[in-house]
């Protein structure tokens, strides 16, 4: 037989008989016998030659919560470059592991302990003194000051957000209460006890003493701009509905003793002072590593765990 034309860029398939015994095949069984190798996750990544196992940064990632897996993983490679630097660092200098326990009674790791006593000994973190208290109060007054109290009452018409005709026939009931009250402010508590989907119907509307976060957003923002003894002219739109606000009494926030206030100052100065100097500890130590798959440049994130 004659081979009239074959195809020169593709090579002839081997021919075997098939399992049935009817003729010939080209199947070929694939070959399974070596599984393929994963590749790795990430880059190799070390410190002065000593690497960072994979399956220790894959553990320490699950503490590290981020967008995405990528972000986890990056997090994770900074805090154990910067553990076994501090490690490296603990043990060229001799550091005696005196290991501690924690408040459950479990005992620190050798690693953990020996870096402890390192950031004791070397990280020098003075103390907030009576004028750095005093100043970081005097200029952070919002922070010692105590929550403004309003009292206020409120008639809710309720309706549900996906419920476009009960919105509608609520906001124009809410509408008709409101321009009643503009006239007739003594109605207001016979009003909520016959209208309002609120428990509070039952005291005339009445909500007591309200601070900073106790009611829904658009709520809040509307007393805000009321003041004491007024009725909002028009309803007040939440996800519950309608809402119409008789506003109280304002009692504005208080700025708490500085004697009240100055160990918590401290002991935040002194936090931040803590911080701080252990990062300019670590950012000296990696400038002297030879640190590789991991950068630790100031300004990239925070260095401390």
């Amino acid at each position: 037989m004659a081979i009239v034309y074959r195809n020169p860029s593709i090579e002839p398939a081997a021919v075997a008989p098939r399992p049935d015994g009817e003729g010939y095949t080209s199947y070929q069984e694939p070959d399974t016998s070596i599984p393929p190798k994963a590749g790795p996750v990430t880059r190799e990544i070390s410190v002065n030659g000593v690497a960072i196992a994979e399956t220790e940064l894959l553990a320490e990632a699950q503490n590290h919560p981020a967008e995405n897996p990528g972000g986890a993983l990056a997090e994770a490679a900074r805090a154990l470059v910067v553990r076994e630097l501090l490690w490296q660092e603990a043990r060229r200098l001799g550091i005696a592991v005196e290991p501690d326990r924690d408040k459950d009674g479990r005992p620190e790791t050798e690693r953990d302990a020996a870096i402890r006593l390192l950031i004791d000994r070397e990280v020098d973190v003075p103390s907030a003194g009576e004028a750095e208290c005093r100043r970081f109060y005097e200029q952070n007054p919002d922070r010692f000051s105590s929550q403004p109290i309003v009292e206020a009452r409120h008639i809710l018409l309720a309706a549900a957000p996906e419920d476009g005709a009960a919105r509608k026939a609520a906001s124009a009931l809410a509408q008709r209460l409101c321009d009643h009250l503009a006239d007739r402010r003594q109605d207001f508590a016979d009003l909520a006890r016959e209208h309002s989907a609120c428990p509070s119907r039952e005291q005339g509307g009445n909500l007591g003493q309200l601070t900073r976060g106790s009611t829904v957003p658009e709520f809040e923002r509307a007393i805000e701009r009321m003041k004491p003894g007024a009725i909002s002219p028009v309803p007040v739109e939440s996800r519950f509905g309608y809402h119409i606000i008789a506003l109280g009494r304002r009692e504005p926030g208080e700025l708490l003793p500085f004697e009240l206030v100055r160990e918590r100052i401290a002991t935040w100065l002194e936090a931040a002072a803590w911080s701080k100097a252990v990062s300019q500890y670590i950012a000296i130590l990696a400038g002297k590593a030879d640190i590789k798959g991991v950068s630790l440049k100031a300004g990239e994130g925070p260095l401390v765990q």
